[in-house]
């Protein structure tokens, strides 16, 4: 849920600053791979500046105004997916990043793959 829910206030903070034709996208796949499940959860956000990549599963910190959030949702799903012996990773390209490769800012993506039992 926290990571629908950050992907919803992504996309959300976008469409707030972006010009008409934007569509904000989120979308949730998964994928069965030999003993593993991944699951992505991505969106066609601002993205994650690159300097602050590091420091998002990282206990109370955030990026939203004060009021709007406490910080520990990355925190807590990364606890979670680790307590199922699996591993939680960002793929993020930030608008200004985006903007200086020629490109719209492209969103983030957490991929999750969490190993499974037969």
């Amino acid at each position: 849920m926290n990571l629908y829910n950050n992907a919803f206030y992504a996309v959300n903070e976008k469409a707030r600053l972006s010009a008409n034709n934007y569509q904000p996208t989120v979308s949730v796949k998964t994928k069965r791979l030999d003993n593993h499940v991944i699951i992505t959860v991505s969106d066609n956000g601002n993205g994650i500046p690159k300097n602050i990549v590091d420091k998002i599963f990282q206990p109370f910190f955030t990026t939203k105004p004060t009021g709007s959030g406490t910080g520990l949702g990355l925190s807590l799903s990364y606890d979670i997916v680790k307590a199922h012996g699996g591993e939680i990773k960002v793929e993020s390209l930030s608008a200004q990043a985006a903007a200086q490769a020629g490109k719209e800012g492209e969103g983030t993506a957490f991929i999750i793959n969490i190993p499974t039992t037969n």
